[in-house]
């Protein structure tokens, strides 16, 4: 069984699916690996490192797919980079399904079996497959360290000689996974740290890092989360007060994280430009769902820019900034899914398709899109309509006004020596052409 692991083409992308330390894994489990040249690189990780792990080094992308069972990417490849791989063969990484539909069709056309990471369920076997936590972990610790470079000045309280430097203001909004990190990352550093959070059972996590809790915690947000720990939508009246509750905080912040990034839909605003009017100069907002087109309406994504003298952070791969650590984490995700499909005696791929975690994370099989939450979303799109033929409506007779006689016809016209008529001559010259 050859598994192959490509270069990343993205632009931005620093990462890579497979790092010396899993390469040796997979060959322990009886697999070929080929590694494309100088796919580690820029996480610093040399051919050298992997051909030592077992690893051969392919020339090119062409010739490292090859033949291939197996392919581990970082970001979804393109249907034309997938040619040479074997039929049926499994393409394992973060695919992105929602993005660029008409790439991904031609993707599910190549017959291989794509296996989208970011669809993992989250129990408790799968932990240590979860890509999106795994990532979301880094981008909250990274998130802190560049708005602590941004903002150039000391994060704790100092008390020094010549008198005390007081510590700097940290706003997280959304505890999840990246929030949580950051939260803890900023407690860390000495800064005064809160955050908020949609959900109730947010508040218990952030106190137990040491951060205060802001959020109006009336009747309505003690009952805003469903029995499988889900936000409920809330009424524009509690909206309303939570978002003048979060302006008037943000005013007095040094710098705020913004973390609300949901796969395949677009960035809610939660920081208007008035509000990042509002912060104090040298301020910085560091906005983590920049890649869907960021929290904050002043980001320009993949940028960092200054609006109203406060720093808006748009990085689009936060986690790509530690690649390093990022690709130790991520390749050990898809190390640790790949296990479950090869069996230990016949050291050979055996993939059950019905399996919980194939079935939920597996889009494509034999040409055809497979993922239920896919396939609704097809249904969904209403068909396009074909064009009626209109019936082409009889037009009325419109009469012709009666011709006038012309002075050339009441009078004998006169020959020239070519033989035509001087009234002729005069109406040619009128009508003979357009301007």
């Amino acid at each position: 069984m050859k598994i192959a692991i490509a270069r990343e083409v993205f632009s931005d992308e620093t990462r890579v699916a497979a790092t010396a330390e899993t390469v040796a894994k997979l060959v322990a489990l009886g697999c070929k690996v080929m590694v494309e040249k100088g796919a580690g690189v820029l996480s610093r990780i040399p051919d050298a490192a992997y051909k030592e792990a077992g690893a051969s080094i392919g020339a090119t992308a062409a010739a490292t797919l090859k033949g291939a069972d197996v392919v581990f990417c970082v970001r979804r490849p393109t249907a034309s980079s997938l040619k040479g791989i074997n039929k049926g063969a499994l393409v394992i990484g973060a695919l992105n399904p929602s993005d660029d539909q008409s790439q991904f069709n031609a993707l599910a056309k190549t017959g291989a079996a794509l296996i989208a990471m970011e669809f993992m369920p989250r129990i408790s076997r799968a932990q240590s497959m979860d890509i999106l936590s795994s990532q979301a972990n880094l981008a909250g610790y990274q998130a802190v360290i560049d708005g602590a470079c941004q903002f150039d000045r000391a994060l704790p309280m100092m008390m020094t000689a010549a008198g005390t430097v007081h510590p700097a203001k940290v706003f997280v909004m959304g505890a999840g996974v990246a929030g949580l990190q950051a939260i803890a990352t900023a407690r860390r550093l000495g800064a005064m740290v809160s955050a908020t959070d949609v959900r109730p059972a947010a508040k218990e996590q952030v106190e137990s890092l040491g951060a205060k809790f802001i959020a109006v915690e009336n009747e309505e947000f003690a009952a805003a989360e469903t029995a499988a720990g889900y936000a409920k939508p809330m009424s524009a009246q509690y909206q309303k007060l939570q978002a003048e509750l979060t302006a008037k905080h943000i005013s007095r912040q040094d710098i705020v994280i913004t973390t609300a990034l949901i796969p395949g839909r677009d960035a809610p605003i939660l920081v208007t430009k008035e509000m990042v009017a509002s912060m104090a100069p040298g301020s910085v907002v560091v906005d983590l769902a920049a890649e869907r087109g960021g929290n904050c309406e002043a980001t320009v994504p993949g940028k960092v820019v200054s609006y109203k003298d406060v720093s808006i952070i748009g990085y689009t791969n936060m986690q790509g900034r530690i690649a390093t650590s990022a690709s130790q984490l991520y390749s050990r995700n898809l190390f640790t899914f790949l296990e479950t499909l090869i069996d230990k005696e016949s050291k050979k791929l055996t993939v059950d398709w019905d399996e919980e975690l194939v079935k939920a994370t597996l889009l494509t099989h034999d040409g055809a899109i497979v993922h239920a939450s896919l396939l609704a979303s097809l249904e969904k799109k209403p068909a396009a309509k074909k064009p009626v033929a209109k019936k082409p409506v009889a037009k009325k007779p419109v009469a012709k006004p009666a011709a006038k006689k012309s002075a050339a016809k009441s009078a004998p016209a006169k020959k020239t020596k070519t033989g035509a008529s001087k009234a002729g001559e005069k109406t040619g010259a009128k009508t003979g052409g357009t301007k």
